[in-house]
């Protein structure tokens, strides 16, 4: 998909033997043929990090100290033959995840909590205990709130595929990162696109896996539009990581019954019939990103799926009226109050998000809201009576402008004016159908040379068949990452 290098720019990198672009599941394998030590790959990661960092910024805090001990230990677990599942693989948590120590700061200078975290989200535990690395935590938009990639704390986080750009949010870090090459696994989370719409900005796989799946600390797991899940540069690894993360806990009563574990590989996906818009409803999308998706759908549909187009009958203004009205409004008032304490505080893109959020909360009827969140999810369940999956785009545009806040000067599509940049992401409808599994992988690039995605939604709780087209996807129309220059 990508070229073999990016459009020239100012951090150049060779692309052969590049260590920091393996794969999880090519690195184990290599880990196991002694080929290659996780040290190695470990240190290979710190150098491209210290190589690009600088331009793309994606890593809110490193941990590299910690890290390579960790990674030695990994390869004397190799030598003895005690390797676990992700045994030496770099892991790159969300900032928003608590981790033992440190703080979460959710992208805020002066955080609503300055008080170290006491215990390691559980998610995290579950991943270092199969032998992950953590050795970084990256970037979000302020308090997760938009699908931006810029913050306060860290400044912005640039696309690698042009610097230009923004990488999206708010686990823009985690997809800029893999993009990047600084990291081999990421984790999101994901409450409106938080985890799919940074993936197709970045050209990478996002998996938005079904409530309950992955288990979520209280109360954040009484909130179904809520899920934690991952962030990789192939379905495989998005799958090993599943596996680790997976999983009923005690804590959460809302967590599924174990499933059985994907699979290391996936069974071609012919026969398989998939409904398909690459325009659905009146949601705005850009002729770049349907046609790039429509190509998806031919090559899917040339291997063997039969591809359905139907008509959708989604429309922006209820999917607005479910989304801005939804949820606690807590944090938004208390990030309103600091705001006014202490002007400048928040971005301007956090202002208007907290600020609307309160306005339809309170002009929304919850009746209304809660009338039309079960339509919409019902219209999606209604689907997997006909279909096996859904097919459609995952962002409506192939690009924001980095740093920009489109408080003053609207995004646009096709040169038409969104009322509010969060219009372009595709995403919230499959929060409202919190119990189906949804993945976005690559759709190809753009004119402008930046990455679109789809999105392939499974029925509730049918992991394996999101997986299993979204590996088709990979197969048929497979993707690489601008490994030769950062524009």
């Amino acid at each position: 998909m990508a070229p073999e290098t990016a459009v020239a720019g100012t951090v150049s990198f060779p692309r052969s033997a590049d260590l920091a672009y393996l794969g999880g599941t090519e690195a184990l394998a290599a880990f196991a043929a002694r080929e290659l030590s996780p040290v190695e790959l470990l240190e290979a990661l710190i150098e491209r990090a210290a190589l690009v960092e600088p331009a793309v910024n994606a890593l809110a805090e490193t941990l590299y100290e910690d890290a390579r001990v960790e990674a030695r230990d990994a390869e004397r677990r190799w030598t003895e033959g005690t390797a676990r599942p992700l045994e030496g693989l770099a892991v790159a948590a969300k900032e928003a995840q608590a981790l033992a120590g440190h703080v979460v700061t959710d992208g805020l200078v002066e955080p609503l909590d300055p008080t170290p975290a006491r215990e390691t989200a559980w998610a995290l535990e579950r991943l270092r205990a199969a032998g992950a690395i953590v050795h970084a935590r990256t970037t979000t938009s302020e308090l997760c709130c938009m699908p931006m990639s810029h913050a306060a704390r860290w400044g912005t986080t640039h696309n690698p595929w042009d610097l230009s750009k923004g990488v999206g949010g708010s686990s823009g870090g985690s997809a800029a990162a893999l993009a990047a090459g600084t990291t081999t696994l990421a984790t999101g989370t994901d409450i409106g696109g938080s985890i799919r719409a940074p993936a197709a900005l970045a050209g990478v796989v996002g998996y938005k896996p079904p409530h309950g799946r992955v288990p979520l600390e209280p109360p954040a797991n009484a909130e179904t539009w809520q899920h934690l899940g991952t962030l990789s540069r192939s379905v495989a690894d998005a799958a090993l990581m599943a596996n680790a993360m997976a999983g009923p806990h005690p804590g959460d009563r809302c967590s599924l019954p174990a499933a059985p574990p994907l699979p290391s590989a996936f069974e071609p996906a012919a026969g398989m019939r998939v409904a398909f818009a690459a325009r659905p409803g009146d949601l705005p999308v850009e002729t770049a990103v349907a046609a790039n998706a429509v190509r998806v759908a031919a090559a899917l549909a040339a291997a063997g799926v039969e591809v359905c187009e139907v008509e959708l009958d989604w429309r922006l203004e209820e999917t607005n009226e479910v989304m801005w009205g939804h949820g606690d409004t807590s944090r938004a008032r208390a990030a309103l109050e600091r705001e006014h304490d202490r002007p400048g505080t928040l971005s301007p893109y956090a202002v208007a998000c907290f600020e609307r959020a309160l306005a339809a909360a309170a002009a929304i009827p919850i009746e209304r809201r809660v009338g039309l969140e079960n339509r919409l999810r019902n219209g999606v369940f209604a689907l997997f009576d006909t279909y096996d999956a859904v097919l459609v785009p995952t962002m409506g545009v192939a690009a924001m402008d980095a740093g920009e806040d489109y408080a003053a000067r609207p995004l646009r599509v096709d040169g038409a004016p969104l009322d509010h940049f969060c219009d372009a992401a595709l995403t919230p409808i499959f929060n409202v159908a919190s119990c189906c599994p949804v993945l976005t992988v690559p759709s190809g690039l753009a004119p402008t040379g930046t990455p679109t995605g789809v999105q392939i939604a499974g029925p509730p709780s049918d992991d394996l068949t999101a997986f299993r087209l979204a590996a088709e996807i990979e197969r048929v129309a497979p993707w690489s990452y601008p490994t030769g220059e950062l524009a």
